[in-house]
C-alpha cells in the first residue's frame, strides 16, 4: 500500500498465456511514477490466461479468472512491494471465464462464463479467499450471428451499488439477465431483456445518479444507450456508432466513464473513441494493435494492445504516447486501489 504523500502507485497486468494460444506469462505488476506516467516492473505469478482481474475491496486479495476451456478462478495474495502469490483455486463451472465482479461488502464473487453461457457465484471467506461456489445459472439461446451466437456466451457480470442486483450480458443471446443474490449466494432470477438482434452485447456500464446506462454492441460495433426501470430491466433508447468513423471491420471491447465523457476501445480501428454521455463522439484516439482493455489513471491512460503485445501509456490531455511496456499479449491493465 502507498502512502497518501507517495507518487507512486501499482499497476496490475493480465495476459493470454499458451493455455489460450497467448505469449503471456500471467498476472504483472508495474509501479507507476504518477507525475510522469511512466512504469516499472516490480512482479509477476505464472498463471493460466489471468485476462480479466478485480480487486477485493478490502484486502489485499486480487481475483483472476483462467480463461481456457476447464475454466477457473484464482485468488492472488497481493504485497506491499507488488510481489504476488497464488491463494487458491476454483473451477468456475464453465469454460473461458472473462469477467468478474464482487460484491461491495466483501462477500462474494460473480463470475460470467463466456464459452460455458453460464453465470457463476462464490462465497468469500472472513480472509477474502473464495471458499465454495454457491450458485450456477445456465442460459440457453442463440441470436443471427452464426459464428459467434450459436449459443448463449455471457460477456459480463455487473452489480448494482447495493451489490444484491446482478445484471448478466449476454452476447450469444442478445440479452440482459438480471438475478437476486441471496443471503446464501443463490441467483433468483429478476427479468430478462432483450436488446436488437445480433448487437452482440458485451458490456454493461451504469451512469451512477441516473436510470440510464450504456451496452457495447460488439457485433454491431455500437454503442447502446438503455434506460433502467425498474432495477435489473433494460430498454433500449438510442443506438450509435462505436467511434467516428465506422466502416471495417470493428469489435469494440472496453468501456470507461471518466469525468463527463465515456471512452471506448475499438479493435480494428485500434482507436478510442470518447463520447458525451448523450452518445455522441467527439473525438478517435489511435492506439497500437487490438486495444481490449485500458484504463484511466489520473493524468494517464494505459491501454493493453494486445496484437502488440504490450502496455501503452498516454498523456490523457494530448493522447501523447509517453510509453511502450512489452507484455505478452496483455489483456487486462488496472489500478490496484491498495
Amino acid at each position: 500500500m502507498t502512502s497518501a504523500n507517495d507518487d507512486r502507485t501499482l499497476l496490475i497486468v493480465g495476459s493470454y498465456t499458451a493455455a489460450s494460444d497467448g505469449r503471456g506469462e500471467g498476472i504483472g505488476t508495474f509501479r507507476r511514477d504518477a507525475r510522469t506516467g511512466e512504469l516499472t516492473p516490480v512482479g509477476s505469478l505464472a498463471l493460466d490466461s489471468p485476462s480479466w482481474l478485480t480487486p477485493h475491496p478490502t484486502f489485499p486479495v486480487l481475483y483472476a479468472v483462467n480463461e481456457t476451456a476447464e475454466g477457473a478462478i484464482t485468488a492472488v495474495a497481493v504485497a506491499e512491494d507488488g510481489t504476488l502469490s497464488a491463494l487458491n483455486s476454483l473451477p468456475t463451472g464453465g469454460a473461458d471465464p472473462c469477467h468478474l465482479s464482487v460484491t461491495p461488502d466483501g462477500r462474494f464473487l460473480l463470475c460470467a462464463n463466456y464459452s460455458g453461457g453460464s453465470l457463476a457465484a462464490f462465497a468469500l471467506g472472513p480472509d477474502g479467499v473464495p471458499t465454495v461456489r454457491t450458485a450456477l445459472v445456465q442460459h440457453e439461446g442463440n441470436g443471427p450471428n452464426a459464428g459467434r451466437q450459436e449459443a448463449a456466451h455471457v460477456h459480463m457480470a455487473v452489480l448494482d451499488e447495493t451489490g444484491t442486483l446482478v445484471s448478466a450480458v449476454d452476447l450469444g443471446t442478445d440479452e440482459i439477465r438480471s438475478y437476486r443474490l441471496g443471503e446464501e449466494g443463490e441467483l433468483i432470477r429478476v427479468s430478462v431483456s432483450t436488446l436488437p438482434a445480433g448487437t452482440g452485447p458485451r458490456q454493461l456500464v451504469r451512469r451512477p445518479g441516473t436510470s440510464h446506462a450504456y451496452v457495447v454492441g460488439e457485433l454491431t460495433a455500437s454503442l447502446v444507450t438503455v434506460r433502467e426501470e425498474p432495477p435489473g430491466t433494460f430498454a433500449v433508447e438510442n443506438s450509435v456508432p462505436a467511434t467516428l468513423e465506422p466502416g471495417g471491420e470493428n469489435l469494440p471491447a472496453q468501456l470507461v466513464p471518466h469525468g463527463d465523457r465515456l471512452f471506448l476501445s475499438n479493435r480494428g480501428p485500434e482507436k478510442i473513441t470518447e463520447f458525451t454521455f448523450d452518445g455522441v463522439a467527439v473525438a478517435d484516439h489511435g492506439t497500437g494493435e487490438w486495444p481490449r482493455h485500458f484504463s484511466i489513471v489520473g493524468e494517464h491512460v494505459y491501454v493493453a494492445v494486445q496484437s502488440s503485445d504490450a502496455i501503452q501509456a498516454y498523456e490523457r490531455e494530448t493522447w501523447r504516447l509517453i510509453g511502450t511496456y512489452p507484455v505478452g499479449s496483455p489483456a487486462f491493465v488496472g489500478l490496484w486501489p491498495h
